[in-house]
């Protein structure tokens, strides 16, 4: 009996040292220091070959070490040169080798892999054509590279990444880090070779493929920046990456620490996840931000160009712990960002961004549904704006010297490294002398959003105090409050107070509108005007030619609000508002377009003969081949004039498994909205057999 109990516990001694290791503490016991990774991506078969060799440090003794490596075949593993035995789990490959600690070690191995996420592979089913895009572009947000490339899930473990990229020679490839070298393999495959010299996150990795050119720019330092676009976007080029060099510069200077990497890139891509994403020295970032110059007055790359570059730094150099100091990413990207735009747009560009942000952490907490910026699964809205916030009152309090002091000392500290909120509090605690547990708890820690401080903050601009001042007289009439909407509406107006007076206006027919209305209209300003374009929703007659010249506004948006409003408005001339705005495209999403084809349609008076000709061209924009917000736009517009064919529905049908979840997400809402229909529920039903398996098995569910 003694026996056996001896070798119980001599057993449970070995499974407890043998399940030392797990993928919370790895990094206690091995230190990986390089990844070098040959790669081969077949965009077509959506698959990635690769030989992988680490280098790594034993920290303590170990039986077995792992990598992250979803559903990955492997083969040739070795460690140290030695065939190693390894075993499959379905996120990880194991590999058992008892390791005592040591300087200097290697793990090799090749492998084989068909993402299912992270890596997406858009259009190689589609022929080649001109307007097509064909990429191949990664995004690991957070832990998913492993995906792709068995790397670490662990954002803890900051490793030297280096890359080498055999791809088709027709394409360009693009990595994080130095472009090192190209060339031939074969007569089809060109090599890129991609070095770093400073450890990241694995999450960080980046690869985009694609017919890409791009525009070269140098910092103030000397930084080399590649700006790319696709060849077909040439065109959009500066529009579209207007005052990169400027934010650049601004945010070296304002952050006071040089920029961390060797080179700065930014590659757009179609139907990427988010808007951007950070990948170091290598933002990736989605197509839809191409504009041309009338785009970029209402929608522009401005904000995310600055958040995504202010993350090289806050996120990229210096890296959370773990998702509970998330903020110290995403807070810290949106106010450097909103501090470039003040830069560029001016203090009441400033102001006004925060009372917005304000306004919604307010409701939101007003509804009890407030979170604290620890909360590890707090919403974008926090993270992200009370984030910006929480630094915003923070500079306040301690003044700028200290605060940018405060900031630059805790960059230089914790680079490549990674930290905890008490670890950036510390070092503004140290630098201003001031002690921050009450404003940790106000503004960190406390869920409720501090809407009286805010508040303070703000009225210290005298535009928001004015602008706050015309706010509170909404509920007066317009008779009452005459004097201050004509006031507001002075010469030059003020973008932000301006559509405040004409918000106000909305509604009332009286004389006195009339005239404000008119005022507004001579104002030239665009955003005043966008606003009459997108609030008057009846138009009187001794308005009717102010308004029509809106169209010529340099604005898709009030091209847009305004083409719907006249028709609306004015029937026996729908034909001239239709000839008028006939070869307008409007934003990426072709918005002036897909209004006009609908409109067109249901307006049969109007060009009658090319009827089928553009409905043909409504109807085929939901095809796969068009970027989601494209075809989101056509199924929405066929929807409103229910004119589905059976090719819409099998698009609709793939739109319910798309890798973007907002997209994936409106088809499935779309879908459930058709099937309360009995003949499109029928039709589906009879197109069943010609959809994927998933897609079947998704129609099973909701059916």
């Amino acid at each position: 009996m003694k026996k056996v109990f001896f070798s119980l516990i001599v057993l449970n001694a070995f499974l407890i040292k043998a399940q030392s290791i797990s993928s919370d503490n790895q990094i206690e016991f091995v230190d990986f220091k390089t990844v070098d990774a040959e790669i081969s991506i077949y965009p077509e078969a959506a698959i990635v070959k690769g030989n992988v060799n680490y280098e790594f440090e034993v920290l303590k003794q170990v039986d077995s070490i792992f990598i992250d490596a979803e559903n990955m075949s492997f083969r040739d593993v070795f460690i140290n040169g030695e065939e190693a035995d390894f075993r499959l789990a379905e996120d990880k490959i194991w590999i058992k080798n008892k390791l005592n600690p040591s300087e200097e070690n290697q793990l090799q191995l090749k492998y084989s892999v068909s993402p299912k996420q992270t890596m997406y592979f858009i259009n190689w089913n589609q022929p080649d054509s001109e307007e097509i895009s064909k990429q191949v572009w990664t995004q690991g947000q957070g832990r998913y590279t492993s995906h792709w490339l068995p790397s670490f899930d662990d954002m803890r473990e900051k490793t030297v990444f280096n890359l080498k990229v055999n791809f088709n020679k027709e394409y360009r490839v693009i990595a994080n880090g130095i472009l090192e070298k190209e060339k031939m393999l074969n007569d089809s495959i060109k090599q890129w070779s991609f070095s770093m010299e400073d450890p990241m996150s694995s999450y960080l990795v980046a690869v985009a493929a694609g017919d890409y050119e791009s525009k070269e720019l140098q910092s103030a330092a000397g930084i080399p920046i590649s700006l790319f676009y696709e060849t077909k976007d040439e065109n959009l080029a500066e529009p579209t990456y207007r005052y990169s060099k400027k934010i650049f510069d601004f945010l070296v200077d304002e952050i006071g620490v040089e920029f961390p990497w060797k080179n700065y890139k930014q590659i757009p891509v179609e139907d990427f996840l988010y808007a951007g994403m950070e990948n170091t020295g290598t933002t990736i970032f989605s197509e839809s931000m191409l504009t041309d110059s009338i785009g970029f007055k209402d929608r522009n790359y401005i904000n995310v160009n600055a958040h995504e570059l202010a993350h090289q730094w806050f996120g990229d150099l210096v890296t959370e712990t773990e998702s509970k100091h998330h903020w110290l990413h995403e807070g810290f990207a949106t106010y450097y960002a909103l501090l470039a735009e003040k830069q560029l747009f001016g203090e009441d560009y400033y102001y006004w961004k925060l009372y917005e942000t304000a306004e919604q952490l307010k409701k939101m907490s007003d509804r009890g549904e407030g979170e604290a910026l620890l909360n590890p699964k707090a919403s974008s809205l926090t993270f992200y704006q009370k984030g910006a916030w929480a630094l915003h009152i923070l500079r306040e309090k301690l003044g700028y010297e200290a605060f940018k002091t405060g900031v630059k000392n805790y960059l230089k500290l914790y680079s490549f490294k990674n930290v905890t909120t008490d670890n950036f509090l510390a070092e503004m605690e140290n630098v201003s002398g001031q002690d921050l547990s009450q404003f940790k708890k106000d503004w960190l820690e406390q869920s409720a959003f501090k809407a009286n401080a805010a508040l303070n903050s703000l009225e210290q601009s005298a535009f928001i105090r004015r602008y706050l001042d015309i706010a509170a007289v909404r509920e007066q009439s317009v008779g009452i409050k005459y004097n201050v909407l004509n006031g507001a509406l002075d010469f030059p107006v003020n973008d932000y107070i301006g559509q405040e007076a004409v918000i106000q206006l909305q509604g009332n027919t009286s004389q006195e509108t009339i005239d404000l209305y008119k005022k507004a209209f001579e104002t030239g300003n665009i955003f005043v005007r966008q606003t009459i374009a997108s609030s008057m929703k009846e138009i009187p007659t001794s308005l009717k030619s102010e308004y029509e010249d809106l169209l010529n506004d340099d604005s898709y948006l009030t091209k847009e609000y305004a083409l719907m409003t006249l028709w609306t408005n004015f029937p026996q001339e729908r034909s001239k508002y239709l000839t008028k705005t006939k070869n307008i495209q409007g934003f990426y999403d072709k918005n002036v377009r897909m209004l006009w084809l609908t409109l067109n349609l249901v307006t049969p008076e109007f060009d009658a003969a090319n009827s089928q000709a553009n409905y043909a061209e409504l109807s085929g924009y939901t095809q796969t081949k068009f970027p989601f917000e494209i075809r989101k736009n056509a199924f929405s517009y066929l929807f409103q004039i229910d004119a589905f064919t059976d090719q819409n529905l099998k698009d609709l049908m793939q739109g319910t498994q798309h890798h973007t979840y907002r997209f994936r997400d409106y088809c499935r809402q779309l879908l459930k909205e058709l099937l309360g229909h009995q003949k499109y529920r029928q039709k589906l039903q009879n197109l069943s057999n010609s959809f994927s398996e998933k897609e079947q098995e998704y129609l099973q569910s909701q059916l």
